[in-house]
C-alpha cells in the first residue's frame, strides 16, 4: 500500500512539474521565419507585444523572469516565436540563424531594449509635470490626482502616430462616461502647427504642445507613439507602443 501511495504522489508531482512549463509549439517555424527579413518585421510588428503581459521561456522551455527574457533578447542572439495554444501568451526564445538578415537582429534588439526600459519604468512616479493644453487648461500632478490618466507622446509628422488616431478616438469615446480618466497627449509640435493639424485630423485627447525636451529629457523617449497608463496616485501602471498594446492593459488594468 505505501509504495502504491508513493508512486501516486510522484506521478502527481511529474505531472505539476510538466504543467508549470508551456507545453505549444512555435506558431511558426522560426527557420522559416528568418529567410529574409520581410518576413520577420511582418511576424515582429504583428505578433510580437512585449509591452503586454507574457510568459517567456528559453530554448529549452524553462521559464524566465521578464528582466532576464529581455537581457537574453538584447544580446541580440535570439528572436522571440510565440507558443500555441494561445490560451496564454507565452514567447520562447531561439537561436538567430547564422545566415538571417542582420537587420533581424537590429529590429528585435531595439525592440527589446525599449521594451525593457519600459519595464523598468513600471510603478515608478510619473515625473513632475505642469503643462498647459491648447485649450488654456492647467494639467499638472495636483490637478489629475485620484484620476487615471492614458497619455499619448507623438508628433505631426510621425505616420504610426497618426495612424492609430481613430483608434485612439474611440477608445476615448469607450471610456468617456468615467470620470475618473483623462486622456492627454504630448506633442512635440508648436501650437500654430498643431491647430492647424488638428483641424484636417481631429485627436479627441487633451493636446499639449511643445513636449519635445520633456519627452526626451524627463521621458527618454526612443520611439514613437509611446503611450503611458498612470494610477491615481500618479505611478506608471504601464508604457506601450501601441494602440493594441494600450487597449489590452486598459481592459485589464481596469478590470482588476
Amino acid at each position: 500500500m505505501k509504495r502504491i501511495r508513493f508512486i501516486v504522489i510522484l506521478l502527481l508531482m511529474v505531472n505539476a512539474s510538466r504543467s508549470q512549463r508551456p507545453s505549444g509549439v512555435p506558431e511558426v517555424n522560426p527557420t522559416t521565419l528568418q529567410k529574409n527579413f520581410q518576413n520577420w518585421f511582418k511576424y515582429q510588428t504583428t505578433n510580437i507585444m512585449l509591452s503586454t503581459n507574457f510568459d517567456g521561456v528559453d530554448m529549452k522551455g524553462k521559464p524566465l523572469s521578464k528582466d532576464q527574457f529581455f537581457q537574453k533578447l538584447n544580446s541580440g542572439l535570439f528572436i522571440p516565436i510565440r507558443l500555441k495554444p494561445i490560451d496564454k501568451l507565452v514567447y520562447k526564445l531561439y537561436k538567430i540563424a547564422p545566415k538571417a538578415d542582420s537587420s533581424i537582429k537590429a529590429t528585435i534588439m531595439q525592440l527589446a531594449f525599449d521594451e525593457y526600459e519600459h519595464f523598468k519604468m513600471e510603478g515608478k512616479p510619473f515625473p513632475k509635470f505642469d503643462f498647459t493644453d491648447l485649450n488654456g487648461n492647467v494639467i499638472s500632478n495636483e490637478t489629475m490626482k485620484g484620476k487615471f490618466i492614458i497619455i499619448k507622446c507623438w508628433y505631426i509628422h510621425c505616420t504610426a502616430c497618426i495612424e492609430e488616431f481613430p483608434a485612439v478616438n474611440q477608445l476615448a469615446a469607450k471610456y468617456k462616461e468615467r470620470t475618473d480618466m483623462q486622456f492627454l497627449s504630448l506633442a512635440e509640435d508648436t501650437p500654430a502647427q498643431l491647430t492647424a493639424f488638428l483641424a484636417k485630423k481631429p485627436l479627441s485627447y487633451a493636446v499639449v504642445p511643445n513636449m519635445k525636451t520633456y519627452m526626451n529629457q524627463a521621458l527618454h523617449l526612443n520611439g514613437f507613439p509611446t503611450h503611458f497608463i498612470l494610477d491615481k496616485e500618479g505611478k506608471m501602471l504601464k508604457i506601450v507602443s501601441d494602440y493594441e498594446s494600450l487597449n489590452t492593459a486598459l481592459e485589464t488594468l481596469l478590470k482588476d
